[in-house]
């Protein structure tokens, strides 16, 4: 192809902060991505959602509108057949489908089958795959000997918030959220180990969860959670805070008021949270699972035995540092500048890609 020339893409979805950080922030990199169109109704907190480009039809009667089709996520619904129907009509249309693997483990799915189905689809379809650690490329390259392109996570959070002081405390202050509980997320034994260490030593323990967990009657409530944060509520350390979905100003303030996050994942892949952490300078306590030691250097880790127990040893070294004022002083935070440079190599990288796949459908 000329590769001067500009790369229209169907950029699935378009409106997620990771891929609006795919672009170069200050010239024009060639690619533009289509906007999302809007679902009929959008979930709260992803207004691109469900998917409608996702869709052979939509493929099929907006064909001469792209040039390239790009998927991230968001097909959890979508049966393995309808993906191959999917990327069947994409190769119809000669038109390269790049796929970026963002979850080998789907956080939304207790059970990996579904979602092992529909990799067993794209992966092997794709004319060209992205991922964001080495360590998923591997694993990728082992399940389905394809190479993946390793392209790292942008920044989540805005370069001017990114800028702002983190404020001062003299008492360590340790988050755990429990968001609206998806599968990936397994609270209880990791709180346990939390508030057990609250007996020993003094910090601040944050618990937040969505309303729509403690909420009787709606979909994701759960009464065992309920009734765990409703026991805890009055120990001396603990505050837990019961909120709707936070929009981004108020999830940034709220990393900015914790000195470390503690993630409690039974499974998973990367994490865009711990990305947003690191942009704003909180530390992460990360199982040690998946690929997220691997997106950023000093991420701390915790190991679960086969029962979903947390090491309690590995808490207690990840207290013990947080605890330390001269390990706090030591900042672990992204420079804005480097992440501006960082984006920059992420645009162009993902245009070589583009170039290549569409070179390759062409040859």
């Amino acid at each position: 192809m000329n590769h001067s020339s500009v790369i229209r893409v169907a950029s699935v979805p378009h409106g997620h902060v990771y891929v609006q950080h795919l672009a170069d922030p200050d010239r024009d990199d060639g690619v533009i991505r289509l906007p999302d169109p809007p679902p009929e109704n959008p979930a709260v907190g992803a207004p691109w959602w469900p998917l409608v480009m996702l869709d052979a039809h939509w493929i099929t009667d907006h064909a001469d509108e792209f040039d390239l089709y790009h998927l991230h996520f968001g097909f959890d619904s979508v049966a393995p057949e309808e993906l191959a129907h999917i990327t069947q009509t994409l190769r119809n249309l000669g038109k390269p489908f790049v796929y970026t693997v963002h979850d080998l483990r789907n956080p939304h799915h207790l059970d990996r089958a579904a979602h092992d189905a529909a990799l067993d689809v794209l992966v092997p379809a794709a004319d060209a795959l992205i991922t964001l650690t080495q360590g998923a490329a591997q694993e990728i390259s082992s399940r389905w000997d394809r190479e993946a392109a390793v392209i790292p996570h942008p920044h989540v959070v805005d370069l001017p918030t990114m800028r702002r002081e983190r404020p001062h405390r003299e008492r360590a202050t340790v988050g755990i959220h429990l968001k609206s509980l998806r599968a990936s997320i397994d609270p209880l034994p990791v709180l346990a180990a939390l508030l057990a260490e609250l007996q020993e030593r003094d910090f601040e323990l944050v618990v937040d969860v969505h309303t729509d967990v403690v909420t009787p009657g709606e979909y994701n409530h759960d009464p065992d959670v309920t009734a765990f944060l409703s026991s805890i509520e009055q120990i001396p350390g603990v505050r837990v805070h019961v909120h709707d979905f936070y929009p981004d100003e108020e999830l940034w303030d709220y990393f900015l008021g914790l000195d470390l996050s503690v993630l409690p994942y039974r499974f998973g892949t990367h994490s865009g949270w711990l990305e947003a952490c690191f942009d704003l300078g909180t530390r992460v306590l990360a199982p040690r699972l998946g690929h997220y030691h691997s997106q950023q250097e000093g991420v701390l880790g915790y190991g679960r035995d086969e029962d979903g127990r947390p090491n309690r040893a590995d808490i207690a070294a990840a207290l013990d540092l947080v605890q330390d004022p001269a390990w706090r002083a030591v900042p672990w935070r992204a420079d804005p500048e480097q992440r501006l440079a960082q984006r920059r190599a992420i645009a162009a990288a993902h245009r070589r890609v583009y170039e290549q796949a569409l070179d390759g459908v062409r040859a």
